[in-house]
């Protein structure tokens, strides 16, 4: 009897249609599976489909099997987990630094390990849309161009800007190279995520001294030929705790305020909000704007604002205000 076209591949397309149709809750019939395969122009009978299966299951594959007035057949478990896979997800939507763009990439990506009914259990949990993301396509290739220059022991160079207000125009936040311009020389030590961005941990040749840059606001990372620097002083750094010291996540009651604030102030406002929050001129005070945003009252938070001086300061709602100076007289009646 001659052989059926395509037998060399079947057994390939019978574990990606099992990967992708079937689950605990979805089984495939063994008809279910030849219709599927001739989908693909592959022909099959009933026999050789057993006879796949088995050596699907010998090679590894959890196959199981359900029966009932017919047998289904479906994966039973993968490499991921579907709660797993959520984890992803949350991580993925929740992280400034991912473009939104790139955001719903990399979830189509996940969905992929996944059957298609459990992908669908996913795509409800994706909600990406006016989150703070950045708009630096270019973050993938700088984060890949920092791993490279640590795993070879080089220096990198680059510009690293910041947020500025420019209210004669209908964007009102842009980014501006710091120092003039001029090249940041640093050696790379390691990458932290915290508080949903990327930071680079480095040694400032100029400065001579530990920093640490938001990978998103670095441009033109150039990998040189120079070795790093810095080496006693990090092997003296403990990571985590600078981490921790330097960065803070806040956590509370979520609030819609008003902030007054020195026109300054406008890259810390930018760092912490995101480019895209709504500001307007304050007309009492040329030097100042107003900005409307969302944050968590919390002890955090306020600790966060006072370090700010008067440099920012809620004037609405009043709660949100009166809440804010019970903080401050709770910790001035502590120091007396």
């Amino acid at each position: 009897m001659p052989r059926l076209p395509r037998q060399k591949q079947k057994l390939l397309y019978i574990q990606k249609i099992l990967l992708e149709k079937s689950d605990e809750e979805h089984g495939l019939t063994v008809s279910d599976i030849i219709r599927e395969l001739s989908a693909y122009g592959i022909n099959a009978e009933r026999k050789s489909i057993y006879d796949d299966l088995h050596t699907l299951e010998a090679f590894g594959l959890d196959i199981c099997s359900e029966k009932s007035k017919t047998t289904r057949y479906y994966i039973a478990s993968r490499d991921f987990q579907i709660s797993e896979l959520k984890l992803l997800v949350d991580a993925i939507q929740s992280s400034k630094f991912i473009t939104e763009k790139k955001s719903f990439e990399l979830i189509k990506k996940i969905e992929g390990l996944a059957s298609e009914n459990e992908a669908r259990l996913l795509q409800n949990q994706v909600v990406i849309s006016n989150r703070v993301k950045t708009s630096n396509e270019t973050i993938y290739y700088s984060v890949d161009r920092l791993h490279d220059a640590i795993s070879k022991n080089r220096s990198v160079e680059f510009y690293y800007n910041r947020w500025v207000l420019d209210l004669g125009s209908t964007q009102k936040v842009k980014l501006q190279r710091r120092r003039g311009g001029d090249i940041y020389k640093v050696s790379p030590w390691a990458l932290c995520w915290d508080d949903e961005n990327y930071y680079l941990i480095a040694y400032d040749e100029v400065m001579e001294q530990i920093r640490h840059f938001r990978v998103d606001k670095m441009e033109k990372i150039n990998v040189t030929d120079r070795e790093r620097q810095g080496r006693e002083l990090f092997e003296k750094l403990n990571i985590a705790d600078y981490a921790k010291s330097t960065f803070s996540m806040f956590a509370g009651e979520a609030t819609a305020i008003e902030l007054s604030v020195k026109n300054d102030f406008i890259g810390i406002i930018a760092d912490r909000f995101g480019k895209d929050i709504f500001i307007i001129k304050d007309e009492k005070n040329e030097s100042r704007f107003i900005a409307k945003v969302n944050v968590n009252l919390s002890e955090q938070f306020f600790g966060w604002l006072f370090a700010l001086g008067d440099g920012a300061y809620i004037t609405a709602p009043e709660h949100a205000r009166q809440k804010f100076i019970d903080h401050l007289n709770k910790v001035a009646d502590a120091l007396k």
